[in-house]
C-alpha cells in the first residue's frame, strides 16, 4: 500500500499573522516618506506657510507705513555683521518709499498665498463644473462648452487678463477675477478628459448595468476618480497665479 500523501504546511498555515488594513492614503504617505525631493519641498512649503501665518510676529516694522528715521534705499543694517547700535536694524534694507523691505517680503508671503489659493480654487471649481458637464453630458453641450474654452485659450493668458482688467477696472479683486477667468479653460479641459476616461471604466459600466442613477453614478464613481489630475494641476497653478498677479501689478 502506498503511504498517504503528506501535506507539508506552508508558512501561511504554520503561523497566521493578522494583516494590517492599510488605506490607499496610508500607503501613499509611506511611499512619499522615501522621496527626498518630497521631504525638501514639504519643509519649504511648511516654512512659507508658517511665515505667512505669523507675519505679524516676524515682521519688525509696518510694511505700509514709511519710516521716519531712515533714508530712501538705505543699505541693509545687521547688528551681527557690524551695523552700529545707534541705527535700527533692517535685514534687507529700505525701499524707495522708506519702508522696511524684510517686513514687506514677510507680509508679501501672506498676500501671495492668499492670491494663489483663492484664485486657483475659484478657477478649479468653475472649470471642474464646466468640464464635468461637458464630459458627462456630451453632445451639443460638450461642443458648446469646449468651443468657448477654445476661444479663451486662443488668446495669450497675460494679454487676455489685461484686457479683462481694463474692462473691470483696477483693483486687486478684479485682477484676481481676471486671472481666474483665464485659468478656467485649463481645468475645464483637463477635468473633461479625465471624466471621459473614467466613465468608460469597467466599474462604471457595472454600476450603470445594475441600475445606478446618473447623478449617483457621477458623484460616487466618476467624480472622485477624476480629481487626481485637477489636484496636480492646481498645485502647479498656484505659482503661475502668483506670477501673473505680480505681472498685472505693474
Amino acid at each position: 500500500m502506498r503511504s498517504p500523501i503528506q501535506v507539508i504546511p506552508g508558512p501561511a498555515l504554520i503561523a497566521k499573522r493578522p494583516l494590517a488594513q492599510r488605506s490607499p492614503l496610508f500607503d501613499t504617505l509611506v511611499k512619499l516618506r522615501r522621496h527626498r525631493s518630497f521631504q525638501v519641498g514639504l519643509v519649504l512649503l511648511v516654512f512659507l506657510v508658517l511665515v505667512a501665518i505669523f507675519a505679524d510676529v516676524i515682521a519688525p516694522f509696518d510694511p505700509i507705513k514709511p519710516l521716519r528715521d531712515v533714508k530712501r534705499r538705505d543699505p541693509p543694517c545687521i547688528f551681527v555683521f557690524g551695523c552700529t547700535a545707534n541705527q535700527s536694524e533692517h535685514i534687507m534694507g529700505i525701499d524707495g518709499n522708506s519702508r522696511d523691505l524684510f517686513s514687506r517680503v514677510v507680509f508679501g508671503a501672506r498676500l501671495s498665498l492668499q492670491i494663489g489659493l483663492v484664485t486657483t480654487s475659484f478657477a478649479i471649481v468653475i472649470g471642474s463644473v464646466l468640464g464635468a458637464l461637458a464630459g458627462y453630458a456630451g453632445g451639443w453641450i460638450d461642443n458648446l462648452i469646449m468651443r468657448v474654452m477654445d476661444v479663451v485659450l486662443a488668446f495669450p493668458s497675460l494679454l487676455l487678463a489685461i484686457a479683462i482688467l481694463s474692462v473691470l477696472g483696477p483693483g486687486l479683486i478684479n485682477a484676481l477675477l481676471a486671472i481666474a477667468i483665464v485659468a478656467i479653460p485649463i481645468y475645464a479641459r483637463l477635468f473633461r478628459a479625465s471624466v471621459l476616461t473614467v466613465k468608460e471604466m469597467e466599474y462604471v459600466t457595472a454600476a450603470r448595468a445594475v441600475g445606478a442613477p446618473p447623478l449617483h453614478l457621477f458623484l460616487t464613481h466618476i467624480m472622485p476618480n477624476s480629481l487626481t489630475p485637477i489636484i496636480v494641476q492646481g498645485t502647479l497653478g498656484v505659482a503661475t497665479v502668483i506670477l501673473e498677479a505680480a505681472a498685472l501689478s505693474f
